[in-house]
């Protein structure tokens, strides 16, 4: 295999280095850990010329080398780690070039590495649209490096930064970069006199200012051995090196240059500063106290009736084709247990993972269209008032967003959050908020028992109770942090500091990335499980222990004897269900779980679901194919609301059990994947064993309190 060159893209948070990354590498790209640490890394191949590809690596956003959280700490290590197997030959660092002078910081730090670097000047158009002219030729001069304007959202100048990339990763690059080298925008040796050529000695650097940053990481930095960090220490103290004045004294002086290099190459005529922008404006209604949650509290109504009216025809012809598909394999196909394994497992399972997408698409796509237009930035800004008020930091509101679709990523996402037990309340609340898991059990329950009507003439009132139960998951975070604050005894105050992007036209390509990676990582991910579990369940299912199943068959075909041949089937399907395996250990569950409502089959789903919650309808799905007779090939919304308690002669899912399980799910920690990530962050089981219990117990005395309520 050929060696592709790495490309590494870095700049601050806003930038545009994600759309830039999608521009380059398309649908090319894969999504993975760091190694070492659990933050998301997005590489992709390009193609920079006919016989040139490279492999582009989407670091984390960071405003320095300076880290303050985990995830920026991973583009410093990096950067200063040549042995990394991920270290670039090329740093790409985008700009904005409408806040120019604050990102060129994080570029002067890149390029005194001495790292061959292009700039990438992004956002020109919006630029030019406030009036700004930016000398680019004369810029590059200044900066070292080739220059390259852009707009990462349409494409434009996208080939003129391909041809930099080839020039600076090709044959001829050596003597290129070389060229420039010799320029540093701070002299690192004059900050550390003495300490910066002890430590090129010992590592074998070949750049002061390498040497000077490996003297600030100190402990910190990961791909320093202990003896090397221990020695880092002793020369530290040797030399009276003070990481906090001299990293001052550094910013300063690089502030200092920049200014010189924006006041020459940008041209800001005058009284522009004055003239309010579009984003201005807009923040006038959309930050508002009062006009900004009434304008957020619509756009998730109309996500949510976009939800369940948009999705509703192709879930309609998911839900139908695999009931045919059964039938068929049923009808056309000798009864054998491989038939009835595809049939009633495996097919099941599939119907239980295709029938959600339309609406994992619609959630995600919406998510995307908010991300892509800058008003996300403004929700997470908009609700920091609200999580100041319950103790929870600021940039606790990212991961609070996030879990609406997957509580994993969210909690990675705490990493930025600086204060750690406010980074572990967040940990511990973020799951209670409604992920894209709970769609399934969300809208095949609320489809049950909420009726389809209109509410003021517009509004569909299954919608309403979905987005009902995502502001409950919030509210339940929200008081959750409440206590946990005064139980940890969290007195520090922290700050949001963000920058507002202005608004823009969302970039439908980028729309549709986020669309198929979000529906292909639930398909591959949440399917593998769910499919796997189906089959599992539809043994155990299947088989019983001894002669159990027979006997009970034998046994229902005696008390049902007068029963017409359908009625005697399913009695006798149903009996031997409850006699395998499967039916044991919902028996044996059963009495904790009566005064919820439930039954033993759904305790078999309550169990299988631990292993991920989406796999509760697949589960009911398989067992009620199962308890059925071969001829009944009923969609799975029809299945339940087919199913009779046997206790009460009517219908199992009634409005009091429906609701009860809907309560159950919106707060029980029911999600493997969740715990182990919980784990991970905190290193060690004490906390992801407290976030079950308390999370379980929730749910259950929420679930017995809906249920009486409405019994």
């Amino acid at each position: 295999m050929n060696y592709l060159p790495h490309i590494a893209l870095v700049g601050n948070p806003n930038s545009g280095k994600s759309s830039l990354f999608n521009q380059l590498t398309g649908l090319k790209q894969k999504v993975g850990n760091f190694p070492g640490v659990t933050v998301d890394k997005k590489s992709g191949i390009c193609r920079l010329s006919e016989t040139m590809q490279a492999q582009i690596i989407d670091l984390p956003g960071t405003y320095s080398l300076y880290p303050k959280s985990p995830d920026e700490r991973v583009v410093t290590d990096i950067l200063l780690n040549p042995s990394h197997p991920l270290h670039p030959g090329l740093v790409v660092v985008v700009v904005d070039a409408a806040n120019l002078k604050r990102n060129l910081l994080l570029y002067t730090e890149v390029k005194d590495l001495g790292l061959p670097v292009v700039l990438a000047l992004n956002m020109l158009d919006m630029a030019g649209s406030q009036q700004i002219n930016i000398d680019q030729k004369l810029l590059s001069q200044q900066l070292h490096a080739p220059v390259v304007g852009i707009n990462a959202r349409t494409g434009k100048g996208i080939d003129a930064l391909k041809g930099e990339m080839a020039r600076a990763v090709g044959p001829r690059s050596g003597a290129d970069g070389a060229a420039s080298n010799g320029f540093h925008f701070v002299e690192a040796s004059s900050l550390a006199p003495g300490l910066v050529d002890r430590i090129r000695g010992k590592f074998g650097l070949e750049n002061d200012y390498a040497a000077y940053q490996y003297a600030h990481q100190g402990e910190a930095a990961s791909f320093l051995k202990a003896d090397e960090k221990s020695q880092l220490n002793s020369w530290r103290q040797e030399f009276g090196f003070e990481d906090k004045p001299l990293q001052a004294r550094e910013t300063v002086a690089r502030y200092e240059t920049i200014r010189k290099i924006v006041d020459e190459a940008v041209r800001v005529p005058a009284g522009n500063a004055l003239q309010e922008t579009l984003s201005g404006r807009l923040d006038k209604i959309l930050l508002h106290r009062v006009w900004g949650f009434v304008v957020f509290m619509a756009i998730l109504f109309l996500i949510f009736q976009a939800i369940f009216a948009w999705a509703q025809y192709p879930m309609d012809l998911i839900d139908a084709g695999i009931a045919r598909l059964t039938a068929w394999l049923h009808e056309s196909m000798p009864d054998s247990m491989l038939v009835n394994l595809l049939a009633d497992g495996l097919i099941a399972g599939l119907g239980g993972i295709l029938i959600f997408i339309p609406q994992i698409a619609v959630l995600f796509a919406f998510v995307a269209i908010l991300e892509e237009s800058g008003y996300m930035a403004r929700v997470v800004f908009l609700m920091d008032r609200i999580m100041r008020s319950f103790g929870l930091n600021g940039r606790s509101v990212v991961p609070l967003i996030s879990g609406v679709a997957c509580a994993v990523p969210a909690i990675m996402a705490t990493r930025t959050i600086d204060n750690r037990k406010e980074r572990l309340i967040t940990i511990l609340v973020t799951p209670l908020m409604s992920c894209s898991a709970r769609i399934p059990i969300y809208t095949i329950l609320i489809a049950l028992v909420v009726p389809k009507v209109l509410v003021l003439g517009f509004l569909n009132l299954q919608g309403v109770a979905l987005m009902a139960l995502y502001l409950l998951g919030f509210l339940a975070a929200l008081v959750s942090a409440w206590v946990m604050k005064r139980v940890l005894q969290t007195r520090e105050k922290s700050f949001l500091i963000m920058e507002l992007p202005d608004y823009q036209v969302p970039r439908w390509g980028n729309v549709g990335i986020t669309i198929i990676e979000k529906v292909k990582a639930f398909v591959l991910e949440a399917g593998k499980v769910i499919i796997a579990i189906s089959i599992v369940l539809w043994v155990l299912s299947s088989y019983g222990p001894g002669n159990r199943m027979e006997e009970a068959a034998m046994k229902a075909r005696s008390q049902y004897a007068a029963a017409d041949e359908t009625d005697l089937e399913n009695h006798v399907a149903s009996a031997r269900l409850e006699a395998s395996y499967a039916g044991q250990a919902g028996r044996f569950m059963e009495p904790a779980i009566r005064p919820l409502g439930y039954d033993w089959k759904i305790g078999i789903a309550l169990l299988s679901s631990f292993a991920a919650r989406e796999v509760f309808v697949g589960t009911l799905s398989t067992i009620y194919s199962i308890g059925s007779s071969d001829d009944d090939t009923d969609t799975i919304r029809q299945q339940l609301a087919r199913e009779t308690n046997p206790r009460t002669g009517g219908p199992m899912y009634t409005q009091a059990t429906s609701f009860s399980l809907l309560i159950f799910y919106a707060f029980a920690m029911m999600c493997m994947s969740t715990l182990a990530v919980v784990h991970r962050e905190t290193r060690g089981w004490k906390w992801p064993a407290i976030q079950f219990f308390y999370m379980t117990a929730l749910a259950y005395l929420s679930a017995w309190l809906v249920y009486n309520a409405l019994n």
